[in-house]
């Protein structure tokens, strides 16, 4: 096989792969969904938990209470609304920027329950009231005590106090919900890393938590344990997931947030919260380009002028290794017509063509591959800057300029990906030809349209920077190639 086959071959793997990335982790694959109704939510809602009759009744123990009451927990900024079976059915907190019921997807939307050996529920209501300190303090017929309350750093804690072993359940019911490629309702879970389950799966899991809870539209609802404890995490169609404490505890405390899923308060709260916010695989990336987005716009407050400003700069940083792309393909240029002799001298011995090739790339200072350097440099930047833009609550809602009123969310006249396409054609017009394999050269001909095709659904934020990024990287080839002999 030949040498510019081979190149024809590799070029189009090289192409797969891009557009299967594209594709695989950006392309928007579904389209939005309205929330469904959880099977059998407004039974559940509507439900009285019935305490057992076969639970013995103390003399100094409260009498059995038979119906469930609401009560409020209020405190400066945070609103709990709750009732004596345990159940969490609203919250506010000065994190919080959306309704509860909104984020969650349930009216029930929280519930800590009693587990027998067979894991079966035992519902149990609390006599209780709301004290002087703002604390509610329940107590059930065995004796056992519950405390919900509202604390100075905007968490709801929960406590247990039993004389005998509980074994705890915690209850969270939603419903399916999607606002776009990313934003999905999800569980999750944080063990050693954050695992993410989108509601109405069917799933099982256990590990060592430290927080778990529910994550959509910008929003995080997670209990948060004091310390690793096993758990047993399993979800249902209906959108109902169970966590299991694997033992039974006499003391357990854990807290509840309520908050907008910005990276810099999450961190703040500690409990490894952040990791919430899911910045890929290209995390170690995605938090100094936030750090440079929050670092421009303090500076001037508009987040297209701060993309465009951190595009500049990673540009400058990465052109030591974008200027060796730059003069090998300079150079491949400069060889086309000897490799052109070398086809035709050995066109019967493909071996003795190829090593010829190889030799003759080597006194050059070629390299066949040197182009795709750039690209290959840009990919995890272009990842991290995508997670980003899907991700940092900075920049949902962000304005740039005339039509750009979110760079969140798509170009909605697909300008910028237009303009992308063209500064991409106009920047291969402006490369040297390295390739005169006519199947090769259709391909890079297309890229630009392929790509303008698949980055007209990505946010607009995205293509701005991939345009910039181009059209910068344009003259910096231009300017190598003057200065290049």
């Amino acid at each position: 096989m030949g040498s510019d086959q081979k190149r024809a071959i590799l070029a189009v793997i090289l192409s797969g792969i891009v557009l299967f990335s594209w594709q695989a982790f950006f392309a928007p694959k579904v389209t939005p969904v309205a929330p469904k109704t959880v099977a059998n939510t407004a039974n559940v809602a509507q439900a009285k938990p019935v305490v057992p009759n076969n639970i013995p009744v103390a003399v100094a123990t409260p009498a059995a209470v038979t119906e469930v009451t609401k009560f409020e927990l209020n405190r400066d900024t945070e609103k709990a609304v709750l009732d004596n079976s345990l159940s969490l059915s609203d919250f506010s907190s000065r994190y919080s920027k959306l309704a509860f019921e909104d984020i969650v997807g349930s009216t029930n939307a929280f519930q800590v329950v009693f587990i027998d050996e067979r894991s079966n529920e035992v519902p149990q209501l609390f006599s209780g009231q709301v004290d002087e300190s703002g604390k509610w303090v329940g107590t059930s017929a065995d004796g056992t005590k519950i405390t919900w309350s509202l604390g100075e750093d905007g968490r709801l804690h929960f406590s247990l106090n039993s004389a005998t072993a509980k074994r705890l359940r915690f209850l969270i019911r939603s419903s399916e919900a999607q606002l776009g490629a990313q934003n999905i309702r999800n569980f999750l879970f944080f063990t050693k890393d954050v695992v993410r389950e989108s509601v109405g799966s069917n799933e099982t899991s256990e590990g060592s938590t430290k927080w778990f809870g529910l994550d959509f539209n910008y929003h995080l609802f997670a209990v948060i344990l004091p310390e690793r404890k096993t758990m047993t995490f399993r979800s249902y169609e209906s959108g109902l997931v169970e966590f299991d404490l694997a033992k039974p505890v006499t003391i357990f405390e854990a807290s509840i947030i309520y908050a907008q899923k910005d990276y810099d308060v999450l961190h703040t709260l500690g409990d490894k919260l952040d990791l919430s916010v899911d910045f890929g695989i290209f995390g170690i990336l995605a938090v100094p380009i936030l750090r440079g987005l929050q670092f421009f716009y303090k500076y001037v407050p508009n987040y297209g002028i701060a993309i465009i400003l951190l595009t500049l700069v990673i540009r400058l940083i990465t052109f030591p290794l974008q200027y060796k792309s730059f003069k090998s393909m300079k150079k491949m240029q400069k060889v086309q017509p000897e490799i052109a002799n070398l086809r035709e001298k050995f066109k019967d011995d493909p071996q003795r063509m190829q090593r010829e090739t190889m030799e003759l790339f080597k006194r050059a200072g070629a390299n066949p591959l040197g182009g795709c350097l750039p690209l290959i440099l840009q990919m995890p930047v272009f990842f991290a800057f995508y997670q980003v833009l899907y991700n940092a609550v900075e920049l949902v809602g962000a304005p740039f300029f005339g039509w750009i009123a979110d760079l969140s969310i798509k170009d909605p006249f697909y300008i910028l990906p237009v303009l992308m396409a063209v500064a991409m054609f106009l920047q291969q017009r402006v490369t040297p030809t390295t390739v005169a394999d006519p199947t090769q050269k259709k391909i890079m001909t297309f890229m630009p349209i392929i790509f303008g095709f698949i980055m007209k659904d990505l946010p607009s934020g995205l293509v701005l920077y991939i345009f910039i990024s181009t059209l910068f990287g344009m003259a910096q080839q231009m300017f190598v190639y003057k200065t290049v002999d």
